[in-house]
């Protein structure tokens, strides 16, 4: 997709990766990306193609309010996502409804509402942030990868149903980020910097699968092979 002149929508923007990928739309050459957030605050400093816009992806009403406001997007990238800890057995389950509703539901309502407006302005793209766990679980996080497996698929389902009307799905398959939603977890980590660049660099490709970051690029290679070696792997 070329991405000189587009028109981008985040979700999730107000910092971390969201923040990222604003910043490096706006380096790939975008003409305006709608930040947002449920909270939308000035994204990439003071640079006058961004304009914040409030979207709760859990609320029909603010999807529908969000779309309605920004009828130009050809690039729509669902970030926004929450985190539960806690194993399959001793979750809480209103914790894993949430990750759901948050993660799953609210990238399919989003990509729902904006469809019109991507075929519209077609051709024009859907990029899905999902989750190297989307593949396989990590057993403290299964809620959370259930919810991202719920998406992957989902992703999958988008792509063949989208392909005719001018728009092309990517799916991203990151491990883990550093940043807030990871905070005080001891594990291998990449640059939100990094993810995002590779994920903007894929999108403009027109590719449809990346693993944005050295972990998830050698764990995707051990799951495009053997995807019951990758949840060994992952289950420790």
């Amino acid at each position: 997709m070329n991405l000189t002149g587009s028109v981008a929508l985040v979700t999730g923007a107000n910092r971390g990766l969201g923040a990222c990928l604003v910043a490096e739309l706006l380096r790939a050459g975008a003409a305006k990306v709608y930040a947002t957030s449920r909270t939308p605050v000035a994204a990439a400093g003071d640079d006058p193609r961004v304009q914040p816009l409030r979207l709760d992806v859990t609320d029909p009403a603010s999807v529908t309010a969000a779309a309605a406001a920004a009828p130009d997007v050809t690039a729509l990238v669902n970030n926004a996502g929450v985190l539960a800890f806690g194993s399959a057995l001793s979750g809480d389950l209103a914790a894993f409804e949430r990750d759901l509703d948050t993660n799953y539901l609210g990238t399919l309502r989003v990509t729902r509402a904006f469809t019109p407006v991507l075929e519209r302005n077609a051709p024009a793209a859907v990029v899905n942030i999902l989750t190297l766990i989307a593949l396989a679980p990590a057993g403290p996080m299964a809620g959370y990868s259930a919810s991202k497996a719920a998406a992957h698929s989902i992703t999958q389902a988008l792509r063949a149903e989208l392909r005719d009307r001018g728009i092309t799905v990517l799916g991203a398959y990151p491990g883990g980020i550093d940043t807030d939603m990871l905070a005080g977890v001891e594990a291998p980590k990449a640059s939100p910097a990094v993810v995002a660049e590779r994920v903007i660099a894929a999108l403009a490709a027109g590719q449809t699968i990346v693993f944005p970051d050295d972990t998830s690029a050698t764990a995707g290679e051990v799951y495009l092979s053997d995807p019951v070696q990758l949840e060994h792997l992952l289950a420790g």
